[in-house]
């Protein structure tokens, strides 16, 4: 077999590995071999090693009014959609809509990023405000979606999850339609398109956010159901070797805070938190850079390899922007969003493609 005619192999994959991700599907349709040779295993980590994946951020962003003059840009009924954007390039688009979301996602969905693939989990109906339990998958490999298995239990929102970056989506706490904070858990296999439940956590757990972090799935800060919007400061994590969670790490945030924009990169915990982000060092979090004033009111921030991008604004309603902050010497570096993309943010997650 031949991948291009009159060229060895080894030289034809090289051609292949520095295809742009967003061309995948074109030359995946081209060529039956092509396609088997994309979607195999070794192609992402070859990929890899020469040096051609792309960094990508992922959000559910409102869309802009592009009637509306004045620097505020808050609707009343905001409709999202999930926009993509290479902070690299500071290239910006926005991905096919979710089927049967043509009028705007489900709102507070969550999208985690899974090989080559975006999650998109739950959220609220944004005509009727009931809580939705379905989950869709984007494959950048044929640039399609697929209806993934429905997130099983009850319906739940408002809780954190996060992804081993390999197959597996892990889901814990949040509340019910009730506004029962939970304690329950569950895992999505993505691959094999099914759920598993995992043990319940000590605690209650709404709004907490979740990070995979050295090998574990954490679950950090939330509230429980007698408690409404009065944060936690502790966190627990469920060790996926053993099937079970740790005992409760008390006063990990060391006060009771939204924990929204807890990330981890490189090994390392960071977090913005009084004006400044925060880097977790041993048992402390240390300011190690001030966030620029047009981000100060942030609404989402993601992290990658020695980089985070921070993405909000300067008070609520105003125009959203986003800035890269390099974690070797904590420099920042604005970004240009344009009007298009200054929206807000709910949520968002990190690929590498």
């Amino acid at each position: 077999m031949e991948l291009i005619p009159g060229l060895p192999n080894d030289i034809a994959l090289q051609c292949l590995v520095r295809v742009p991700y967003n061309k995948f599907s074109n030359i995946s349709s081209t060529c039956k071999d092509w396609k088997v040779e994309i979607h195999s295993p070794p192609f992402f980590r070859q990929r890899k090693a020469a040096g051609c994946t792309k960094n990508v951020i992922l959000m559910t962003q409102s869309r802009v009014n592009p009637i509306q003059n004045s620097g505020l840009k808050c609707q009343a009924m905001p409709v999202y959609r999930i926009v993509l954007c290479e902070p690299d390039t500071g290239d910006w688009c926005e991905l096919p809509p979710v089927p049967g979301s043509s009028d705007g996602l489900p709102m507070f969905c969550q999208v985690v990023g899974v090989g080559s693939n975006l999650v998109v989990m739950g959220g609220l109906d944004p005509d009727t405000f009931d809580v939705r339990n379905e989950v869709y998958v984007y494959n950048f490999l044929s640039a399609t979606w697929r209806r993934g298995a429905d997130m099983p239990g009850v319906r739940r929102i408002f809780f954190g999850c996060a992804s081993d970056s390999d197959r597996m989506v892990y889901v814990a706490g949040g509340h019910d339609e009730e506004k029962n904070a939970l304690r329950s858990a569950m895992a999505y296999d993505v691959a094999a398109n099914k759920w598993v439940t995992l043990p319940d956590m000590e605690r209650e757990r709404d709004e907490c956010k979740g990070i995979f972090h050295l090998g574990k799935f954490h679950v950090i800060g939330g509230y429980c159901t007698d408690r409404q919007g009065r944060f936690g400061s502790s966190a627990e994590h469920f060790e996926v070797a053993t099937w079970k969670w740790s005992p409760v790490e008390e006063n990990f945030l060391r006060q009771g805070m939204s924990p929204r924009t807890c990330v981890a990169t490189d090994g390392t915990l960071y977090m913005c938190r009084g004006g400044d982000v925060a880097r977790l060092e041993a048992d402390t979090w240390k300011a190690v850079a001030e966030l620029p004033t047009e981000v100060y009111n942030t609404a989402h921030i993601a992290a990658w390899e020695d980089k985070l991008l921070v993405i909000g604004s300067q008070g609520f309603g105003q125009p959203h922007t986003a800035y890269v902050l390099n974690l070797r010497n904590y420099t920042w570096t604005g970004m240009d969003v344009g009007d298009e993309y200054s929206g807000h943010v709910q949520s968002g997650c990190y690929l590498e493609l």
